[in-house]
């Protein structure tokens, strides 16, 4: 469950569209809380194997998002999984501090990031945190807005998609807690999309790319779907697996 490009005049050059693009379309959340259901997929076999909740919240000026997952209980009983992530972002849902809480079966670890800004300019002190470890710490630095993989979310839900041409790519930074990574979202039109209630509804479709400083992909491809109205709700997160699927069905 747990599962970025070079050129840098061409990739400074689309952040700064990207931001431009977003500037207009700045979303305004008071308090959000969304379920999901992560299905496996093999084949003609389905199998509902966790649980997803991504919430936000007001917090002072700023807001507090949360995202948990856990699995249920026949899959515990093979690799069971309880990751937290958790964000601090400012009122203008630029993120201050990212702490991802990892336990997968015997895996524990805590990854933190803290964000701070100097004009367009993003860097971040980063720790990583293992039991019986010494804590690692490195600084990740980025010449545009940089985002965590859950203040993320908040941005592609500001995006004002009716405003791009279909395949248009727009390119961020991701800073991981262990490394800067590059994110193509390339928009691919308008769908109906069919979630597993049965329901139908209107939607962006969007790919996500990950790409490391070499240029070199760090995960498969991901596809997106998200509600075309004014909540841009992300309903549906479809991902590769060694054999078959996964999908994470948002859950009215």
């Amino acid at each position: 469950m747990t599962k970025t490009m070079r050129w840098n005049n061409y990739l400074l050059a689309a952040l700064l569209m990207c931001s431009s693009l977003l500037a207009a379309a700045a979303p305004n959340f008071t308090s959000e809380r969304l379920n999901y259901q992560i299905v496996y997929q093999w084949g003609p076999i389905w199998k509902h194997a966790g649980d997803a909740t991504l919430s936000i919240n007001k917090k002072g000026s700023g807001y507090l998002a949360m995202l948990t997952g856990k699995t249920r209980s026949w899959a515990d009983k093979v690799y069971p999984v309880r990751d937290t992530l958790k964000c601090t972002l400012n009122a203008g849902m630029q993120p201050l501090k990212y702490e991802k809480l990892t336990h997968e079966k015997d895996y524990y670890a805590r990854d933190e990031v803290n964000f701070t800004y100097n004009y367009s300019h993003t860097s971040a002190q980063c720790y990583r945190y293992r039991p019986g470890r010494e804590t690692v710490s490195l600084e990740l630095k980025a010449q545009c807005q940089a985002y965590d993989m859950l203040s993320v979310f908040y941005m592609l839900r500001g995006i004002d998609y009716d405003a791009l041409s279909q395949n248009k790519a727009i390119t961020t930074v991701i800073f991981s807690g262990k490394e800067k990574e590059y994110l193509t979202i390339r928009y691919m039109g308008k769908k109906t999309v069919k979630l597993r209630d049965g329901s139908r509804h209107d939607s962006y479709h969007i790919k996500f790319k990950f790409t490391q400083k070499s240029g070199k992909q760090s995960s498969d491809d991901l596809d997106a779907w998200m509600s075309a109205d004014v909540a841009r709700i992300p309903l549906l997160l479809e991902g590769k697996l060694p054999v078959g699927k996964v999908k994470c069905y948002y859950a009215q």
